[in-house]
């Protein structure tokens, strides 16, 4: 097998996980309130990815490792924000599944594909005319999928399409100044930082107790040793071996998978119009990470 087959695969494995963590993190509320189900999985996310680091750190596989005091505040600046953008983000998601389906939060959600390229215009960067067709296509699909009578959304998609604009402004966050962290290590310190947050948001909004948390362990540890630590380090190892734009395209079929997840194991089967609008945003996600081929064709003519 190529190394890129196995990227691949990797790849279409870690949509698979995170299309299961809506699930996880839905069926997860019946028993704790959203920010305890945080405060747990991102603690466990973070969790078991120190073993990762001191792994890495002791072969000498560590990027940008700490060597100064200095370096060890600009890196913890760095997880600060992304932990930060992190809870808000997860926290509206994890409210916003409270009034909709997973399904429909996995494909809301993946409109964050569609929304990095867009707010980078913000920064100079220059969106494709594809990328704008994509845009038109998700406007159309969001209508269907979420819009049932007249021009009204449900608070859960609302609340879901905030958490989709956060993540845009976390990935974006990251493309700037992730660099200047280890890939394993800033994911760690997010996973803190958030599940930090979440506690404190646990303590003066909720109520928890040992027996919750207990009695909905299967969904903790799936969304946090899975999702987090398997699935993060999954599309570590799976982007070294393929194209950015396939790596995209690959791991926004966690949409896909979450609304398949949603109707087998929780029987949350989706309509015709919101299946047409499922298909619509898919559309939309693909043809936004299509590669330009005018600014291809310049680039080879320079």
């Amino acid at each position: 097998m190529s190394k890129k087959a196995r990227g691949n695969i990797l790849l279409l494995l870690t949509a698979v996980i995170w299309g299961a963590a809506f699930v996880a993190q839905s069926e997860g509320m019946k028993y704790v309130g959203p920010f305890t189900l945080q405060t747990s999985r991102f603690f466990l996310a973070g969790a078991v990815l120190l073993p990762v680091i001191a792994v890495c750190d002791r072969k000498g596989l560590t990027p940008n490792r700490p060597r100064s005091s200095a370096d060890r505040r600009r890196q913890g600046g760095v997880m600060l924000v992304c932990g930060t953008l992190l809870f808000a983000a997860s926290t509206l998601q994890q409210y916003g599944l409270l009034y909709t389906s997973v399904g429909k939060s996995g494909f809301i959600t993946s409109l964050y594909i569609v929304l990095v390229p867009i707010l980078g215009i913000l920064s100079g960067k220059k969106a494709a005319p594809l990328v704008w067709c994509g845009v038109a296509l998700a406007v159309a699909g969001l209508y269907f999928l979420c819009v049932s009578g007249g021009l009204s959304f449900n608070p859960g998609d609302l609340l879901t399409l905030g958490c989709a604009l956060l993540f845009s402004l976390h990935i974006l966050f990251i493309d700037r100044f992730g660099a200047r962290v280890g890939g394993v290590r800033l994911a760690c310190g997010q996973f803190f930082v958030c599940s930090a947050l979440s506690f404190v948001g646990m303590l003066l909004a909720e109520t928890p107790s040992w027996a919750g948390i207990l009695s909905c362990w299967l969904p903790i540890v799936y969304a946090g040793v899975f999702s987090g630590g398997v699935g993060y380090t999954l599309q570590i190892l799976g982007q070294r071996d393929t194209q950015p734009a396939v790596a995209s395209l690959l791991m926004s079929l966690e949409s896909f998978f979450a609304a398949l997840f949603g109707w087998l194991l929780l029987g949350q089967a989706l309509t015709p119009r919101e299946l047409f609008g499922c298909f619509l945003m898919l559309a939309a996600v693909v043809l936004a990470q299509l590669p330009d081929r005018r600014a291809a064709a310049q680039s080879l003519r320079r």
